[in-house]
């Protein structure tokens, strides 16, 4: 009897050290897996800041390239460092590269700047001897011509248009319904009559939806359209205020017809720095600071019978805008700017 009791206690004790080094590589293999989920959670973190990063540069430069005219790689990689860090949670990011070889398109690619030699600082992976990580993430911006717009009924023609591709700003200058100015050849050859005119509201009150290579239908004589007081008040109220108002036209580049079956064809899209107007019927708010000297010069002055536009044309940014959609029509000057990766 007592023989017995000594095995079975020597048994006890083998099974309670088998237990021990079970629990000890367990441990190490849990502890493994916590490493690698905190690590892993901390890299896709890292990589979602960076893509932030990288769209915000891909945009910002993409927007600077097409208001310069052009631009050189250098350019286009500091522009876009001015805005990826900002875009970081931790604002630390670098730019590797900004890549123009695809045309009007900048694509930028940001990588991890904290820890040490530019490597993502792990939490417990180090403890593994597991090799550095730097995360990266890369974003491609393209500048595309507005393809079509629902906007102010009123367009201009091709003949009044005069923002070249590498100026910014146009001259001031008064764009009249009837600018005396004799025949006027369009782009495709065909004389264009007047220098604006009305569109039918075909996208609601006060706004006509239109597209390039468009034939969109002309309401009918000089009458400034009532259904626009709101927004020509509004234009008129935040010159006053000392801001900028600038709208997007199209611009036509041939028109036919009379009467209710008069049209324009839609050659593309400009936007207009508005600096004063005078339309039919006259008093407020039709006809707001047509005059010197707000107009610039005596030349651009709109009095008495004139029915006209005052201001310049001005390159504009349109940053993914659900007011305009992208087309393969020419660019005017405004063009909207989206991410495409």
């Amino acid at each position: 009897m007592p023989r017995l009791k000594v095995a079975r206690e020597v048994k006890h004790d083998k099974e309670r050290g088998a237990a021990g080094v079970l629990v000890a590589v367990m441990m190490l293999v849990l502890i493994g897996a916590g490493a690698l989920a905190v690590d892993t959670g901390q890299i896709y973190a890292e990589r979602a800041q960076l893509q932030n990063a990288a769209d915000a540069g891909a945009l910002a430069a993409a927007q600077q390239c097409h208001k310069a005219g052009s631009c050189t790689v250098g350019q286009a990689k500091l522009w876009a460092e001015g805005l990826t860090a900002g875009n970081s949670n931790d604002g630390a990011t670098t730019v590797d590269s900004a890549d123009l070889s695809v045309p009007r398109q900048v694509k930028v690619v940001t990588s991890t700047l904290s820890g040490a030699n530019g490597f993502l600082t792990k939490m417990f992976a180090s403890a593994l001897n597991a090799p550095p990580v730097t995360v990266r993430a890369a974003a491609t911006a393209s500048i595309e011509p507005i393809g079509g717009a629902t906007a102010f009924p009123l367009a201009i023609s091709d003949c009044q248009y005069d923002l070249s591709g590498a100026a910014t700003t146009g001259a001031i200058q008064l764009i009249k319904y009837k600018p005396g100015m004799g025949t006027c050849t369009s782009t495709s050859g065909h004389v264009i009559p007047g220098g604006f005119g009305w569109l039918d509201h075909t996208g609601g009150p006060c706004l006509a939806a239109t597209d390039v290579n468009d034939v969109v239908p002309t309401d009918t004589g000089a009458n400034y359209p009532g259904a626009c007081d709101a927004t020509v008040t509004a234009w008129r109220n935040a010159i006053l205020a000392g801001g900028t108002v600038e709208a997007t036209f199209p611009v036509y580049d041939n028109a036919g017809g009379t009467g209710a079956s008069g049209w324009f064809h839609i050659r593309g899209y400009a936007t207009f720095k508005l600096l004063g107007w005078a339309f039919s019927g006259g008093g407020t708010p039709q006809v707001f600071h047509e005059t010197m000297p707000y107009v610039g010069s005596t030349a651009n002055e709109c009095t008495g019978n004139c029915r006209g536009i005052i201001g310049q044309f001005v390159k504009y940014e349109s940053i993914d805008s659900a007011e305009s959609s992208s087309g393969t029509g020419p660019d005017l000057g405004s063009v909207k700017i989206r991410l495409i990766k």
